[in-house]
């Protein structure tokens, strides 16, 4: 509890000129929750709109969920919700700045955050590394989101948002992820981005390559030549290289039936070849009606991401199970942030950190007001 009243704390404490900001910054969107069944909204000095920018009034908190037409916002109809707060507002229990978009969608409710960019950027570190990792990787990690962050704003104009708060995009948990070193590696890189040609870079990154960093055509299918894959033994010591994982077959063939993948009778799983990183490019499905033939990549989507680490991995059948050994964490492409942690620990600044990892480009500074 002194935890959480530190953290709301810090919230309102921090001003926007923290982050050399002032009163009209660049902004971002972004979707916090997506297909919610209801969520709660609460905060200090709430003021709430409606989709036609006509005041609303209600007492808090707020219990909203989708309404045939709308939304029902403590059992009223609403078509949509928006709501601002001079410090911050509690969705759900957790603490986001900006303004928040309440809106319904196809399943549930969409909400969607639009706050300033460097605001974001401070609460999205503690979500991707630690602030308490060497300075010069929190820098790192600063620049490659807001280039990440800039590139999709620009590729997503015209959606409803240009972010997901999750894995899909960038992990975002709002303000109770942020603290003093990581609004100093925003503030020290304000504005820098990553440029390739003159253009913001798509800037993936993951968390540990496993030795070698991957070329975005094995995962993605498209090739760029600021992502064709470096050697990395930097983040070889981290805790999270090695991983293990036992499934039993019934269930693999279960997820990949679901999935579409004709498998009736799984017997056994065979890896394919593998290309210069190490990965696996492929692997064949042996049942009962034959074989057939599944990408690495496809693999580990329908299996799940988080159970299937990485690509770099090899498998073995033992009874009815399947028991997979492997490398990495993540697609694997970009920025390796384990190793970039290493990086920095040895000596190397962000700006070495970032060119290492991105060949070919330089940094830009754009304006973020």
């Amino acid at each position: 509890m002194k935890l959480l009243s530190a953290i709301v704390l810090l919230c309102i404490l921090i001003p926007a000129s923290v982050f050399g900001l002032d009163m009209q910054p660049e902004t971002i969107r972004v979707a916090v929750l997506k297909g919610a069944e209801s969520i709660t909204l609460e905060g200090n000095g709430l003021l709430l709109t409606d989709g036609n920018g006509e005041p609303l009034r209600f007492s808090f908190p707020l219990q909203i969920k989708k309404n045939k037409d709308g939304l029902l916002v403590n059992n009223r109809k609403v078509r949509s919700l928006r709501a601002t707060a001079p410090a911050f507002l509690l969705i759900n229990g957790k603490s986001y700045r900006g303004i928040i978009e309440v809106m319904p969608a196809d399943k549930g409710v969409l909400v969607v955050d639009e706050l300033p960019l460097e605001d974001y950027l401070v609460g999205l570190i503690n979500c991707e590394i630690s602030s308490q990792w060497p300075i010069e990787a929190v820098k790192a990690q600063a620049i490659i989101a807001r280039s990440y962050a800039v590139y999709q704003k620009a590729a997503r104009k015209n959606a409803l948002y240009h972010l997901e708060s999750s894995v899909m995009d960038q992990v975002y948990e709002g303000c109770d992820m942020e603290d003093s070193r990581a609004i100093r590696g925003v503030k020290e890189t304000a504005g820098e981005v990553l440029v390739y040609n003159g253009a913001v870079i798509q800037a993936f990154y993951h968390s540990n390559c496993g030795g070698h960093t991957e070329a975005s055509e094995n995962v993605w299918g498209f090739a760029l030549p600021y992502l064709s894959g470096v050697d990395c033994k930097y983040c070889l010591t981290s805790p999270s290289v090695k991983w293990e994982q036992s499934i039993s077959l019934k269930k693999l063939e279960s997820q990949l039936r679901s999935s579409g993948y004709p498998v009736s009778g799984l017997k056994d799983i065979k890896p394919g070849s593998r290309n210069k990183s190490g990965r696996l490019q492929d692997l064949t499905l042996v049942s009962a009606k034959g074989r057939s033939v599944i990408s690495a990549v496809n693999f580990r989507k329908t299996i799940g991401y988080s159970v299937i680490k990485s690509t770099n991995f090899d498998v073995r059948i033992s009874g009815d199970d399947a028991l997979f050994s492997g490398v990495g964490f993540g697609h694997g492409v970009g920025l390796c942030q384990w190793g970039a942690k290493q990086r920095a620990s040895d000596g190397f600044d962000y700006r070495e950190i970032l060119f290492y990892y991105y060949p070919g480009t330089r940094l830009e500074k754009i304006s973020t007001d």
